[in-house]
């Protein structure tokens, strides 16, 4: 059973700001290539993920702060998954 983690950085605006800030900050660090609008969805995808990685292991509530830790997670792992399929694309055209 997963632990209960919940995410709060308030509202729909707070989602977007979380997921931009947390997209930008992964597609930085990972030199991800998807620009600003690829970089808001990961972001956004990666608060999901994020949240269910770390609430498998820790229960509570996070900040703004901990919830931008949680969806940069998130986008990491989404970039990380993307790469490895496109790879795999890659060299089966090839």
């Amino acid at each position: 059973m997963l632990a209960a983690m919940s995410l709060q950085p308030g509202g729909l605006i707070g989602w977007v700001v979380v997921g931009l800030i947390a997209g930008w900050l992964a597609g930085n660090v990972m030199g991800s290539g998807y620009g600003l609008l690829g970089d808001l969805i990961l972001g956004l995808v990666g608060a999901f993920i994020g949240g269910l990685i770390v609430g498998a292991f820790t229960s509570g509530t996070t900040g703004v702060i901990g919830s931008i830790v949680v969806a940069f997670i998130g986008a990491v792992v989404v970039i990380g998954l993307s790469r490895m399929l496109t790879r795999g694309r890659a060299r089966a055209a090839v």
